[in-house]
């Protein structure tokens, strides 16, 4: 069996595996759009994690995971649990390209996907207001920061040739807004 991560399980599966290929799925972007109250962020604040939108002409790049044997069974339970109990995704099957040159034909995998009807989704907002909300959560995962440049180095170091504009534009964002909160704590502190 293939799964398909296009969010942490990018730097952190958290299950065995037998091989792992970096490579990407058709028709689907990648989206800031999914609440998160346990992982990276919490009831009062939640954080903002990815999900995959319907797109035609998209391709989202991740990590696909070999998982074999009883690898199987231990990692479908751990990300039933990780990801469709507490983070409120749905399973589905799409066609995984590896970026391997000598690569064969495309790989079913099974990827995780929050969909707009479940509890957790917060959908669209503006670049800047999402990174608002990632700077102000944190789970039990940790920062929701961290979450977020983990994903863009991901991203720069894999999957180079990828075009993100969603995910960079958040990155930038923050980035763009960390310099005033670290000013205005300074501030606070010398008055």
């Amino acid at each position: 069996v293939w799964i398909f991560g296009y969010g942490s399980p990018g730097w952190r599966p958290g299950f065995e595996f037998t091989s792992r290929k970096v490579g990407f799925i058709r028709g689907y972007s990648r989206r800031f759009w999914q609440g998160d109250t346990f992982h990276r962020g919490s009831e009062k604040t939640p954080g903002r994690v990815v999900t995959l939108l319907e797109d035609c002409g998209a391709c989202t790049w991740g990590v696909a995971y070999e998982v074999r044997g009883e690898q199987i069974a231990a990692s479908l339970e751990y990300l039933n649990m990780r990801e469709a109990v507490l983070g409120g995704y749905d399973t589905k099957l799409v066609k995984f390209h590896p970026q391997e040159k000598d690569a064969e034909e495309p790989i079913l995998a099974l990827v995780y996907i929050a969909t707009p009807q479940n509890p957790s989704y917060l959908g669209p907002a503006s670049e800047e207001d999402i990174a608002a909300q990632i700077i102000v959560s944190s789970g039990c995962a940790g920062h929701n920061i961290e979450y977020l440049l983990r994903l863009a180095d991901f991203m720069r170091y894999f999957c180079p040739q990828a075009e993100d504009k969603h995910l960079f534009s958040i990155e930038e964002a923050l980035i763009s807004i960390l310099p005033c909160l670290y000013y205005t704590e300074e501030s606070l502190e010398e008055t």
